[in-house]
């Protein structure tokens, strides 16, 4: 995950089968904007409307790892604190370079053995 993309990977079944990717999420970002303001509120829209679009993925998740090249992680986990619907899934972050979809399979099968 970074601000402007978020790879969601699952396992096929909720608790069992394999971990396959279940979809890619895109932030476009606010673009230039000559108001400040009204730029810095448009980017928090934007990132809010991309937390809940990851989040559609995640509606029966019991736990997530979070990982990513910034701090957008850390932003995402928050949001999810303070979602009702979220707030009890159990929630762990790091950090890692951009990894292609495979190797983000890979690292989450040994994360989760």
């Amino acid at each position: 995950m970074d601000s402007h993309h978020a790879t969601v990977i699952g396992r096929e079944n909720n608790d069992s089968g394999d971990f396959v990717v279940l979809g890619h999420v895109k932030n476009a970002g606010a673009g230039s904007n000559s108001n400040e303001n009204a730029a810095n509120n448009l980017d928090k829209t934007l990132i809010s409307k991309f937390f809940k679009e990851i989040n559609a993925y995640t509606q029966n998740a019991d736990e997530i790892h979070v990982t990513g090249t910034g701090s957008v992680q850390e932003q995402f986990i928050h949001h999810m604190a303070e979602t009702p619907q979220f707030k009890n899934v159990a929630a762990k972050e790091s950090t890692s370079n951009k990894m292609s979809d495979e190797k983000l399979i890979e690292f989450f099968e040994e994360k989760f053995k």
